[in-house]
């Protein structure tokens, strides 16, 4: 699941999706607006999901505020907190919970074998 999703092919949210993609993992974009990046939709919705193994953040600090209790009912193996996303106190409480939170960059994980 990418939280932050874009389908401008200039932001990294939208070449994430399409790396994803490309590497077979199955995605779920949430963003503000809709749209879609290579036939998957964007969804600006808080849909109701299970069995979610990663979350890739791509929204800052204050934003993902809001999104907190969101993530914490998805439950994922891992959150990853890409460059610029890095939040200590969700973190902290992901951590709290038994989740993997992770900094890293989406793209260089999937570009080593290491997603």
């Amino acid at each position: 699941m990418i939280i932050g999703a874009s389908d401008n092919p200039e932001r990294y949210a939208c070449k994430a999706a399409n790396a994803l993609m490309s590497h077979q993992h199955p995605v779920v974009l949430l963003g503000r607006r809709s749209g879609n990046v290579n036939g998957t939709e964007i969804i600006n919705q808080r849909p109701s999901i299970t069995e979610i193994e990663t979350v890739t953040l791509y929204i800052n600090p204050e934003i993902q505020k809001d999104w907190y209790t969101y993530i914490l009912d998805l439950n994922p193996k891992r959150v990853i907190f890409n460059p610029g996303t890095e939040n200590m106190e969700f973190e902290t409480l992901l951590r709290s919970k038994n989740i993997e939170a992770t900094e890293a960059c989406t793209l260089v994980l999937l570009s080593i074998g290491a997603y």
